[in-house]
């Protein structure tokens, strides 16, 4: 599989969108989103997409580019983090996002306001870092294959 750099960058402005609307949802108070179905759906929704963009952004990264599988969705960070298009403090701070992703998806029964409104206070500063991360990432994988392509190739002295 190769990297595809456009599709990439395409995902990482849907993920902008939404960390920016969780970002106009995060005045919301625990008590509203107990309250309110409508703030708690939408807010949930918004956590669930966003997670399952990262989820799949890291993945193309990795299998793409670095040939690497990962294990379940807590692995695609780690795996980032390994391969350097994520920092440690960034990997630290989004740990368990893979498992808030199947409690949002599987484990709706046992879904927790509180764990909701917590991952809200967090999403959009982590996800606009994870957003900048990859896009650093990007920038400086493009200059070292363009580097890569240019660099003069060696001339050998003496007889031909």
């Amino acid at each position: 599989m190769v990297l595809r750099p456009e599709a990439v960058r395409t995902r990482l402005l849907r993920l902008e969108q939404v960390a920016s609307r969780l970002l106009q949802l995060s005045g919301l108070r625990r008590d509203e989103l107990r309250e309110d179905f409508r703030a708690a759906w939408t807010v949930e929704r918004g956590l669930q997409l966003a997670a399952e963009i990262v989820f799949d952004i890291g993945n193309h990264i990795l299998s793409a580019h670095f040939a690497v599988t990962a294990q379940d969705y807590e692995d695609i960070l780690t795996q980032l983090a390994a391969q350097r298009v994520l920092d440690q403090a960034l990997r630290e701070r989004m740990r368990g996002l893979g498992g808030f992703r199947d409690i949002l998806v599987h484990g709706y029964l046992t879904l927790d306001t509180d764990r909701v409104a917590d991952a809200l206070s967090r999403a959009p500063r982590d996800f606009s870092d994870f957003i900048g991360a990859v896009r650093e990432w990007l920038a400086t994988s493009r200059r070292d294959r363009t580097r890569r392509r240019h660099s003069p190739r060696a001339v050998r002295l003496g007889g031909c």
